[in-house]
């Protein structure tokens, strides 16, 4: 089967300060990225394409030349060049949208600037194996395994029915209080150690782009004037999965996420990431 990686690596990292999909954070340079490389090639992905801003464009080129020797090998897809332009890019659902013509077969889609670990991408590798157009996966993870030390995140909440999606709330503000419970400020809430929750590692059909297309018409027309509004990937995922067009399994990792959502968050993966 043919199996593409997409890494989404367009984002702008506000909150980090910086273009933090490049940051180093492995011993030997690496980025997060490189670990998704690393992990998507193991799992079976023959072709990375890496989802990029223009204006970062070298910054990345030149990132794969010292850690690969070069850019062979990877596709790079400016996110910008699709549809109008604005200063914040339109989120991820339009990003893989964008990657389209770059994608022939089933793909894994991951975010740049986040660790899954190597088992997470067989999970997502294995739920596509068998080429079924009207299947998808979403890799869930336990939500304390995905909380930094530090400060509230949000995350797409999951209700899993015998292993297949039977919704995802995007929910903000989760954050471990002092007496260890989690809670999250919107939708207010408290959340279980093991409540799965998505950390945007998806595996799909190549029918996903279709749909992707219809619906960013949809999106577009109705939010296309406003500035920071987003066409996001969760939420083409529910429709899709409401409408029936897509039966969304959901393994469940039981790998620790590491990223750094703060700059504060640095150090700390460091450190986990030393011997991986």
């Amino acid at each position: 089967m043919d199996l593409s990686l997409v890494i989404m690596a367009a984002g702008l990292g506000s909150r980090f300060g910086g273009t933090k999909q490049l940051v180093e954070v492995g011993p030997n340079g690496e980025a997060f990225l490189d670990f998704a490389i690393k992990d998507g090639r193991a799992a079976g992905c023959h072709q990375v394409v890496l989802i990029i801003r223009s204006d970062i464009e070298a910054d990345v080129r030149a990132h794969l030349e010292r850690q690969y020797g070069s850019t062979d090998g990877f596709v790079l897809v400016r996110q910008d060049d699709l549809g109008p332009r604005r200063d914040k890019p339109w989120g991820t659902a339009h990003a893989v949208l964008s990657a389209a013509p770059a994608v022939d077969g089933s793909f894994i889609v991951v975010n740049a600037d986040d660790y899954y670990g190597p088992t997470s991408f067989q999970l997502a590798a294995d739920a596509v194996a068998e080429g079924d157009q009207g299947v998808a996966a979403l890799v869930a993870f336990e939500c304390a395994k995905t909380l930094p030390r530090e400060g509230a995140v949000s995350r797409g909440v999951c209700e899993v029915n015998d292993g297949v999606l039977g919704s995802i709330t995007e929910t903000h503000g989760i954050a471990t209080g002092e007496d260890g419970v989690i809670r999250s400020e919107d939708p207010e809430g408290v959340l279980e150690s093991t409540t799965p929750v998505s950390m945007n590692m998806f595996a799909f059909p190549q029918s996903l782009f279709p749909h992707l297309a219809s619906q960013w018409d949809e999106f577009y027309a109705e939010f296309g004037d406003q500035p920071k509004t987003e066409y996001l990937l969760p939420d083409v995922v529910d429709r899709l999965r409401a409408s029936g067009d897509l039966t969304v399994v959901v393994p469940s990792s039981s790998e620790e996420w590491i990223g750094v959502t703060n700059p504060n968050d640095l150090d700390p993966a460091r450190a986990r990431l030393a011997h991986r």
